[in-house]
């Protein structure tokens, strides 16, 4: 994963990104208007984390954030022109990216390790829910 992450970051190191903020990126602009609250669980990271990457994301001009007009303490977030510019190439990286590791693998071994990750994946995220994410609604 860190080699995966230091080939994105020589990818787009002209465009002022740190480690870990293209998944930020892709996640707002795959749903605009999304509160921190929603994108912390969606991540899977403190809302301190998350705050702190959002504003820096904010000051290079990648994202803005409006005030929920009936709730003043929900933020929403939405890309900027310079995100949606972006974002596609940062999803072509992702998917050449992909195409390397699986390169040489055969399909039926490619689904066995999907199904695999899946059963991991989900495994971790109800034990997540149980624990992390219940300590985040309800303050402890």
């Amino acid at each position: 994963m860190r080699e995966i992450h230091a080939l994105y970051e020589s990818k787009f190191k002209n465009y002022d990104l740190q480690r870990g903020q293209f998944i930020f990126l892709t996640r707002i602009y795959e749903n605009p208007g999304i509160s921190l609250t929603h994108l912390s669980y969606e991540l899977k990271l403190d809302k301190t984390t998350i705050t702190r990457a959002i504003q820096k994301l904010i000051d290079s001009g990648y994202l803005i954030k409006q005030q929920d007009e009936s709730d003043k303490r929900v933020w929403h977030l939405f890309s900027t022109d310079k995100c949606k510019k972006l974002y596609h190439d940062i999803i072509a990286e992702k998917n050449r990216m992909i195409s390397i590791c699986f390169n040489g693998v055969s399909e039926g071994e490619s689904d066995i390790f999907r199904k695999i990750v899946n059963v991991i994946l989900n495994n971790i995220s109800n034990e997540w829910d149980k624990t992390i994410n219940k300590n985040i609604t309800t303050g402890e």
